[in-house]
């Protein structure tokens, strides 16, 4: 997990490079080891008037210019989305393999979406149970983040050691 000065050092980067008009307020970042992911709220006045498909279409050429300066310095690849209304629309991010070792237990729950029918595989079915808990728990998931973050800030102003 990124510590807040990595963050902001990312979104000093990224952030002039985006243009007025695009979105209403700052954009949102959401960066891990692998992958930036932008994600503004649409200007109705901006590109594409409010459309995430016309908007994705009507900068793509800048998002593209955007994402190859970015990705060099941060070693990161860059994914945007934008938000209306209460949906988000991300335009491609990544799907990066995660290796598990689950016991039985486990592998049933993987087992049942398949035979159910919500998965056609165990993969696909571990991805949904992710996003399952993410959607279900993510008041305790943010206090979680923010736990985190104050233990690592707290960490960097203790002793070093020599």
């Amino acid at each position: 997990m990124l510590t807040s000065t990595e963050l902001q050092k990312i979104d000093e980067l990224v952030s002039p490079m985006i243009p007025g008009g695009w979105f209403e307020g700052p954009p949102r970042l959401t960066v891990d080891d692998d992958e930036i992911l932008i994600v503004g709220a649409l200007d109705a006045g901006g590109p594409g008037d409010g459309s995430p498909e016309a908007f994705r279409e009507a900068t793509r050429a800048a998002r593209i210019e955007i994402a190859d300066r970015v990705q060099p310095v941060t070693g990161r690849s860059v994914a945007w989305g934008v938000t209306t209304e209460d949906t988000t629309t991300v335009f491609t991010s990544l799907g990066v393999p995660v290796m598990t070792r689950l016991r039985i237990g486990e592998r049933e729950v993987l087992d049942t979406l398949l035979a159910a029918g919500v998965a056609r595989s165990r993969s696909e079915a571990l991805a949904w149970c992710v996003r399952f808990v993410g959607q279900k728990e993510a008041g305790w998931l943010d206090e979680l983040r923010t736990s985190i973050e104050r233990v690592s800030r707290v960490r960097a102003e203790g002793p070093r050691l020599s």
